[in-house]
């Protein structure tokens, strides 16, 4: 009988373990990327990235014109409809959907979760433009209109906060590692390819999508640590068929 109690009791605490570590890399990652928008902010006080950020600017437009985008003419056409996934009218239908899905199949707590992440990601956004006042880049001409600040990329930290926080929720509620992988995979591909196209466009410097893509994700991993404490706690509905949530 003290076999099977003994080879009982390893599988609850081999589970821990692998829970313990797992928050543990989550919480050094949330550090590193604070770290690296630390990093980033302070290069851009002391003007050492500016020439880093013209330099790729121009490397990305046509010698003879810079306003025309290296690479076939349909390139700016892709790269102007890719942008878009991280505007603000397109972020906000993600959301609704979202949130729609998650009232249907009565899971109160993770729709209430996606909205104040989102709405706390959007005014830390805001919240930093102001407190950095950079100005937007005037290498190149840009090819799509913009209006306001440029440090951080409002479009990639969005991005990053919205689809990798709604990639992370939805890998919780999926049973298989592939499908987990593959939302995640995805979450972070869009994520990938909204700021590579602020670049494109000349929107903003490659500095501001770096500490965009910094900030977002720390703020998602946050959120992502935040759901599986409520998870714990019963005040967010634990992943479907799982009985160690609490």
């Amino acid at each position: 009988m003290a076999r099977p109690l003994v080879h009982g009791l390893r599988l609850p605490v081999r589970w821990l373990a692998r829970q313990e570590a797992l928050v543990l890399l989550t919480a050094f990652a949330i550090v590193l990327a604070l770290y690296g928008f630390v990093e980033i902010a302070h290069e851009l006080r002391e003007g050492e990235l500016r020439h880093f950020d013209e330099r790729l600017l121009r490397a990305l437009r046509t010698p003879d014109d810079p306003a025309v985008l290296i690479g076939p003419p349909w390139v700016a056409e892709v790269v102007t409809d890719i942008t878009a996934l991280g505007g603000t009218p397109i972020l906000i239908g993600v959301i609704l959907c979202a949130v729609g899905y998650l009232l249907l199949v009565h899971r109160y707590g993770a729709a209430a979760l996606v909205v104040v992440a989102s709405a706390g990601g959007g005014l830390m956004s805001l919240g930093l433009k102001e407190l950095f006042g950079r100005m937007r880049p005037g290498v190149v001409p840009h090819l799509v209109t913009v209006e306001g600040l440029s440090f951080p990329s409002g479009h990639s930290m969005a991005a990053a906060v919205i689809y990798l926080t709604l990639g992370a929720l939805m890998a919780r509620f999926a049973a298989h590692r592939r499908v987990r992988a593959y939302v995640v995979g995805v979450s972070l591909f869009l994520t990938f390819l909204i700021g590579i196209t602020r670049v494109c466009l000349g929107v903003h410097y490659p500095t501001d999508v770096l500490a965009g893509w910094a900030a977002g994700l720390g703020w998602a991993l946050l959120c992502w640590l935040t759901a599986r404490y409520l998870q714990h706690r019963g005040a967010v509905e634990p992943p479907p068929g799982s009985h160690k949530a609490r």
